[in-house]
């Protein structure tokens, strides 16, 4: 079997792919006029993404993650993850998403063999989350969450981004959601893209900020696993959940890289915060799996050793509704 591995060493267990620009929340740090057409919908169909699939899995993936924009925009996502789960070396199929259609789909996504859930909540106070996402939704997103614990989903996180107006309050509002949730709360730190340069140099605050403050209250750092993304999480004896920190601007934050990723219509990303990105999208149109395979391993030689956020260059990345971050 092949497997995938770049002129760095890393190897890759984990497979990101977007399944449409679409979104329907206009987040004040990624889309805040809202999600504007560009160009005709034509996204990866249920074949080609399972047969995107099928090649890295050949490869050694074995967890992929679904996201948009916000992929519940799609009424396919069951049939989508149904496929997904279906292939032969995919052991987790997880999806990230805003909650909006969370209440009413994480049952038929369960059904369709949804393993590992990441949930969107900026803020836990109610004015708050709606002046981030533009939507008056929070209670419905909390309502989803828990029903996905209740369905027996094994894992369950939330995602926000670490924001200037959030710190200190909002860390304990969410120190408290995990006390009796088996859930683990990652904190995103903001980063600058094409579009929100503003918004990040008011907004943005150092990582080490919530750090301190897990530490100064007894939090522990724990182990990653193989496949786990880039999360540095901790863990108090008190609380039934985690609390943890993305920080993309940490040094050595990309030594560890293990992901890829796939845009919605059918390019392998590299990295994040590249330029441009490798179409597969010819060879998904017929069951071409050695031709896919090789362009893939071909395409790896040319991954960076990183990003260059540091620099203040994030690549051809206006927002990250455009490669599901």
């Amino acid at each position: 079997m092949a497997r995938l591995t770049d002129g760095f060493g890393r190897r890759f267990h984990y497979l990101r792919i977007s399944i449409t620009e679409v979104c329907n929340f206009r987040c004040a740090y990624c889309l805040p006029d809202g999600y504007r057409k560009t160009g005709p919908l034509s996204f990866m169909t249920p074949t080609e993404i399972e047969r995107v699939t099928r090649a890295f899995a050949d490869m050694g993936v074995s967890k992929v993650r679904l996201t948009g924009g916000e992929p519940s925009v799609r009424k396919d996502v069951p049939e989508i993850m149904a496929r997904v789960a279906a292939v032969p070396g995919v052991e987790k199929l997880a999806i990230t998403t805003n909650g909006w259609n969370l209440e009413r789909q994480v049952g038929a996504w369960r059904e369709a063999g949804l393993t590992n859930l990441n949930v969107s909540i900026d803020s836990l106070d109610r004015a708050a989350f709606q002046r981030i996402t533009g939507h008056d939704r929070l209670e419905s997103v909390v309502r989803g969450l828990d029903q996905a614990l209740a369905l027996g989903v094994p894992v369950v996180k939330v995602n926000g981004v670490l924001l200037r107006d959030g710190v200190g309050d909002g860390f304990e509002a969410f120190a408290e959601f995990v006390r009796e949730r088996p859930v683990a709360v990652r904190f995103i730190e903001l980063m600058r893209t094409g579009d929100n340069a503003a918004f990040c140099a008011d907004q943005h605050v150092p990582g080490t900020v919530l750090t301190d403050w897990l530490t100064a209250r007894g939090w522990t750092r724990r182990e990653r696993a193989f496949d786990d993304g880039p999360a540095v999480e901790f863990a108090h004896p008190d609380y039934a959940g985690r609390i943890g920190l993305i920080a993309p601007y940490a040094p050595g934050f990309c030594d560890s890289c293990n992901r890829l990723r796939i845009t919605a219509r059918g390019a392998l990303r590299l990295c994040l915060f590249g330029e441009l990105g490798i179409d597969l999208r010819d060879l998904l149109q017929s069951d071409a799996p050695e031709a896919l395979k090789a362009r893939i391993t071909t395409a790896l030689a040319g991954k960076p050793k990183g990003h260059r956020l540091a620099e203040g260059i994030s690549g051809d990345t206006r927002q990250l509704a455009q490669f599901g971050g």
